[in-house]
């Protein structure tokens, strides 16, 4: 029998274990919506022939990115419309995430612009040298790429990990459509 701190220390355990899975998956889809975005940048540019090798961008960018949507939702941002249907508590994560983005990265080019010994003032005028259609263009990146992604968080909400787990990666037989049995992985 265990005692109550052992619970505890379990409990804790878990919950790294499900926080460090979840930033992790976090990442990894970021990072495919961003190389996806890169490659094209690069076959765009190689068009004009100019040479694009910012490859490492997609990912570090997901690294910063999947750490900020978790810090977002300690401080429950986008919570109030889950008991409407599923459409609206995505968009709306969708676009609160989205602006939470964008303040976090006008907030990540000032402390640049500190580090780079430019002031905040210079790291933000470095940060709008980018042009409005650059601004504009990546805002809609994170945008159009947080749908899906809200849409399947939305879903784990309201069903459940496991069952969604169930869905995505095990073979159902017709007996088991509604996703309860496991036949064989996939």
């Amino acid at each position: 029998m265990m005692s109550i701190p052992d619970n505890k220390k379990e409990s804790w355990k878990e919950k790294i274990l499900h926080e460090v899975t979840e930033y992790w998956i976090n990442v990894i889809y970021l990072t495919l919506v961003f190389a996806a975005f890169t490659q094209y940048r690069r076959f765009v540019l190689a068009a004009h022939d100019i040479t694009y090798t910012n490859y490492w961008v997609a990912v570090i960018e997901a690294l910063i990115l999947a750490k900020v949507i978790m810090i977002g939702a300690v401080f429950r941002l986008g919570r109030g419309l889950e008991d409407k249907p599923l459409i609206f508590p995505t968009l709306y994560k969708t676009v609160i995430f989205t602006i939470f983005v964008g303040a976090f990265t006008f907030i990540e080019n000032a402390v640049k612009g500190l580090w780079k010994g430019i002031g905040p003032m210079g790291g933000l005028a470095a940060f709008f040298e980018k042009g409005t259609h650059e601004l504009l263009a990546n805002s809609l990146i994170v945008f159009a790429s947080f749908i899906p992604f809200f849409a399947f968080k939305e879903l784990q909400r309201v069903y459940g990990v496991d069952k969604i787990r169930t869905l995505f990666f095990w073979r159902r037989t017709p007996e088991s459509v509604d996703g309860e049995k496991r036949v064989e992985a996939v």
